[in-house]
């Protein structure tokens, strides 16, 4: 038999990782950095001892990775979106900030959150100091384009916010309602921040558009799989209180198509669970085993990584190289993470 006809025993595929983005974007990565923490000082020392818990906490830097990321991929050769993506970074540190308060969490990103060890007040307040920050930035670039973009995405953002609070403990939140709350909470700063690097390099809308699409669908499929870890992991893991999700009474996708398949019990299970009746730890078990039971976790993430290939498509007009193969592999690393 030749050598060359079969290969018995094929290679498991490699895992993705956000190693080709960590390194795509490592030199920009520094100087945004640099802005962050020169943006961040204040002559109020609580001012960066609160962000600097939070900035300095291991958070993956993804959204200031793709404005880099994106830059890359169009060939861009200045410097402007190294601010950008600080601005970015800080409208997303101060959207976590003002979440944290929102839903009372003990935790973030494994460490005890701000709130717990600031107050409350002081949280919320530097948080919109982080905001401020983030549109001197956005103004000293001096494009009505950025600013449009940007600010519209902070707005939409805090639209989504509210949109999830109206949502919370109502059981008959619908799968529709809660890809809408998504979009609008957390994929909105994904396509700002990726579509922003065609804007400053002066590209044609269609890269525009792509860019944009690429983050959108990133950032739905990012927390599509946020919402069933939640379900399916530890505290080590995530870097918050397992079942916060459950303890809240938000209607996240896991709930909606457990729920939704449900018998008659299971129904009145979760009723009074999201309706905050049900919320020990017994309840949160048995919330796992119903979703388990229903496959409402791997079909989390089944419209995840149909998200995360709508995104890799969006990259199919530029030309292949190594900033669209880190893209495409910190897409496919959003789907397969488990924290």
């Amino acid at each position: 038999m030749s050598a060359d006809i079969v290969q018995l025993h094929p290679r498991p595929e490699k895992r993705p990782t956000l190693d080709p983005m960590l390194a795509l974007t490592a030199q920009g990565m520094n100087a945004v950095n640099a802005v962050i923490l020169d943006r961040m000082q204040s002559e109020i020392p609580l001012i960066p001892a609160l962000a600097g818990h939070l900035i300095s906490g291991g958070g993956k830097r993804l959204r200031p990775m793709l404005t880099l990321a994106g830059a890359e991929l169009v060939g861009y050769q200045g410097t402007r979106h190294h601010k950008l993506a600080a601005a970015v970074e800080f409208i997303h540190t101060a959207t976590l900030l003002h979440d944290d308060v929102v839903d009372g969490s003990e935790l973030r990103r494994g460490k005890a959150a701000a709130n717990i060890i600031f107050g409350n007040p002081a949280t919320v307040l530097v948080g919109d100091f982080l905001f401020s920050r983030s549109f001197e930035l956005m103004t000293e670039d001096g494009s009505l384009k950025v600013l449009k973009i940007l600010s519209s995405a902070s707005a939409i953002i805090a639209e989504g916010e509210v949109s999830q609070l109206t949502a919370q403990r109502r059981i008959e939140t619908s799968e529709e309602r809660y890809l809408q709350i998504i979009r609008a909470k957390t994929a909105a700063l994904f396509a700002a921040a990726s579509r922003i690097s065609a804007v400053v390099a002066e590209c044609d809308e269609a890269q525009e558009q792509a860019l944009d699409e690429y983050g959108r669908n990133l950032g739905v499929a990012f927390q599509l799989v946020d919402d069933a870890i939640d379900y399916d992991s530890d505290a080590a893991q995530m870097g918050k209180d397992p079942g916060d999700d459950f303890r809240e009474g938000k209607m996240t996708l896991p709930v909606i198509l457990a729920y939704a398949r449900g018998d008659e019990a299971e129904r009145k299970f979760w009723k009074e669970a999201i309706g905050g009746h049900r919320t020990s730890d017994e309840d949160l078990a048995h919330a796992i085993e119903l979703i388990r039971n229903h496959d409402a976790l791997e079909d989390t993430r089944e419209r995840a990584r149909h998200f995360v290939q709508r995104a890799i498509d969006a990259l199919s007009i530029f030309p292949d190289g190594k900033a669209r193969a880190a893209m495409t592999e910190a897409a496919q690393f959003a789907v397969a993470r488990g924290y």
